[in-house]
């Protein structure tokens, strides 16, 4: 339970740090409300057809009597829309923060010259970032397609596909969430996907504890544009306990030369 209150506490550092440093919390709106107006669009367009989608998916329950038709498919819609809002969540993030790599590096660094000591670099050009950015936020959409099937799949299970399930998978989306927002500041020291994905399993609590509330304040209009600077400077200072830094351990991890070269080969 420690680790969960530590992953809150630094969510709240994080819009903390961001509320004192103005200029970076300014621009660090720019590419979440560039990124927010077209994923507005594209959810208003998908929840207006979520009725005639579920109807295409079951014709099986066409013929079903009153009132077990509206309640099947009413269950089901909504767990569409759930599925659709945690397709949005993870992928707005990680498309926000392909956008701004630029910034949003600079600004984890910000964080990390602010709490004292060296300012961890990769010592990768920006293109090269930028390509692993790219690749590593495919591999999670499609990570991220596969447990929306799976999790739609569990949704016709009754009862529980309207109740667990939906709970399950926003907890596997609070968990994405940290994983992207702490790619930035992991990657600067050099440790790649697979062994962030084994750092983060190995503190969940703490990963949880930093994704659950930021995904709850997440799906309130606009509130991500306005919370994104500070996420990413709490996931930065999140990094920090996860390296050890804090204590002065030496980070650990895959370098980014031998896993990188790897990256660009695969």
């Amino acid at each position: 339970m420690r680790d969960l209150v530590s992953g809150f506490g630094y969510l709240m550092k994080g819009q903390r740090w961001a509320a004192r440093h103005g200029r970076w919390w300014g621009f660090g709106m720019i590419p979440a409300l560039i990124t927010l107006v077209g994923y507005a669009a594209a959810l208003v367009a998908l929840f207006f057809w979520t009725d005639d989608v579920i109807a295409w998916a079951t014709p099986f329950a066409d013929d079903w009597s009153s009132p077990w038709l509206g309640v099947f498919r009413g269950a089901l819609s909504i767990l569409f829309a759930a599925t659709c809002l945690f397709l949005a969540i993870i992928t707005f993030t990680a498309v926000t923060l392909l956008v701004g790599q630029p910034f949003y590096e600079s600004l984890s660094e910000q964080v990390d010259r602010s709490e004292g000591g060296a300012v961890p670099e990769s010592g990768l050009s920006t293109w090269t970032e930028l390509w692993i950015g790219l690749r590593e936020a495919i591999a999670l959409l499609i990570r991220v397609t596969l447990w929306s099937v799976l999790f739609f799949a569990l949704g016709f299970i009754p009862g529980v596909g309207q109740t667990v399930i939906p709970v399950l998978a926003f907890c596997v989306t609070a968990f994405f969430l940290t994983e992207e927002l702490t790619s930035i500041a992991l990657l600067r020291r050099g440790i790649l996907l697979k062994e962030r994905r084994r750092m983060l399993r190995s503190r969940r609590l703490l990963s949880l504890g930093f994704g659950v509330p930021l995904s709850v304040l997440f799906l309130i209009p606009l509130v991500a544009v306005f919370l994104m600077p500070g996420a990413v400077a709490g996931a930065t200072l999140l990094v920090r306990d996860l390296t050890g830094e804090d204590e002065d351990a030496a980070p650990q991890g895959e370098t980014a030369a031998g896993p990188a070269g790897a990256f660009n080969g695969s």
